[in-house]
């Protein structure tokens, strides 16, 4: 078994696309679509020496797409160029060739795309996106066979996935528990102890289908096994041998999945605007929390916030500006907010933050150093400087306080910090 530190999603990563090509329209709209659509830093050379100079230049290459007709290098030298360096490479070309195919994909090249394609330019834009993305992913290989397992994790290194290896079932769950970065996993059928659907089984009672894509893996000839993996919670199945481009597309394709699935997620959950949770998310993890810290009578407060004469703001300056201070409103609650906080924008100039284990002495302490980070800030919008203040209702919780009693609480303290002058807490009344 491999283990491996888990990602951390805020470091950085090298960006740069180097794009060798001696058609400057192809060069054009290709670098304009990758530097658009994906905000990728693309430069572009059209001879080989320019490449390597422009490699020597700089060490933040990410991806090479080259094609394959340059005036002072033959096809296997410009391959060589960018592989010899360890950098992923895609070549593109305008002419077809089975033999000439064969021979680069199996140069460990990324892919092979035909440029008089309809639809190749979207293409390569998607792959370097996915290419772009996969560096942020774990995928988990199970397999006991260690020739087996290492060329599959080889296949997924290639497309840029960081791998985690596991020999038996045991060894891949204990992985699994550890890392939460793990959205795929390979599990092949043919282990000794547990096998893979057994395992395919146990990892969905750590994982939902939503979290970690699951690909059965098997060389046997048997119709049912299909069917037992899916029914099991697998996403897909491969069969041995499988191609690197069957294996490419089945394994990217339950990886788009999982980004669609989290995308409506967040449709569903989080406020556009400002990317905090909405009304209906807050409410349903506060209906779950809120009868849990009655029960185990833990301290709990309740706060309602509203950004003062923010109808000011949108007449005066527009609404452009005014979406600006919601933004920056979310920011300073998202900053000052702790980890087991819930905290959304429940409407308009409005939000909600439930506090859990915030004692009653430091209660006061902790609502107003919120408003007066607000109170200090200066959103800077295109029409100019934009300052505001906030009001805060806060109830804490009583032992048969509900949800809707506390909000209730929370709500009309909120007015009477408006009533009284705006720009404070009130926590009492």
């Amino acid at each position: 078994m491999s283990v491996l530190l888990p990602i951390d999603p805020s470091a950085a990563l090298p960006q740069r696309v180097l794009l060798v090509e001696n058609s400057r329209a192809y060069v054009q709209a290709l670098a304009e679509a990758i530097e658009q659509q994906l905000e990728l830093p693309v430069v572009v050379a059209s001879t080989l020496a320019e490449a390597r100079a422009l490699l020597d230049r700089h060490d933040d290459w990410f991806l090479a797409i080259t094609g394959l007709v340059l005036a002072d290098g033959d096809r296997n030298t410009v391959v060589d160029c960018f592989l010899e360096r360890g950098l992923s490479t895609v070549v593109v070309t305008g002419v077809y060739d089975e033999d000439l195919r064969a021979r680069m994909m199996r140069r460990r090249v990324i892919d092979f795309v035909l440029k008089s394609t309809p639809g190749s330019l979207d293409y390569i834009v998607w792959l370097v996106k996915r290419l772009e993305r996969n560096r942020r992913i774990s995928a988990l290989v199970v397999d006991d066979s260690p020739s087996a397992r290492m060329h599959t994790a080889g296949l997924l290194e290639t497309f840029g996935y960081r791998v985690v290896q596991a020999a038996d079932g045991d060894a891949a769950l204990h992985v699994l528990e550890r890392d939460p970065t793990i959205r795929l996993a390979m599990i092949d059928q043919e282990m000794p102890g547990m096998q893979g659907v057994e395992l395919t089984r146990r990892l969905r009672a750590l994982r939902a289908r939503d979290r970690v894509a699951v690909i059965g893996v098997s060389g046997r000839d048997d119709a049912d096994l299909v069917a037992r993996f899916l029914k099991s919670g697998a996403n897909d199945f491969l069969r041995k041998p499988y191609s690197r481009e069957e294996f490419f597309c089945r394994v990217s394709q339950n990886v788009d999945q999982l980004e669609l699935i989290g995308s409506l997620q967040d449709l569903a959950t989080r406020d556009f605007l400002t990317g905090l949770p909405n009304r209906r998310h807050f409410l349903e993890q506060a209906e779950r929390l809120v009868p849990q810290m009655r029960a185990a009578q833990r301290p709990l407060a309740m706060a309602m916030l509203d950004i003062d004469h923010f109808k000011r703001i949108n007449d005066s300056w527009g609404h452009e500006a005014g979406d600006h201070a919601l933004r920056a409103v979310a920011g300073a609650l998202s900053a000052h907010m702790r980890r087991e906080d819930l905290v959304a924008r429940f409407g308009g100039e409005e939000f909600c933050l439930l506090a859990p284990d915030l004692d009653e002495d430091a209660l006061p302490a902790y609502f107003e150093a919120l408003r007066a980070r607000i109170e200090a800030m200066c959103v800077q919008t295109p029409v100019g400087e934009v300052r505001m203040t906030v009001s805060i209702g806060v109830r804490t919780a009583a032992p048969e306080d509900d949800l809707h009693g506390l909000l209730g609480d929370a709500d009309r303290r909120l007015y009477l910090a408006k009533a009284g002058g705006r720009n404070q807490v009130v926590s009492a009344g």
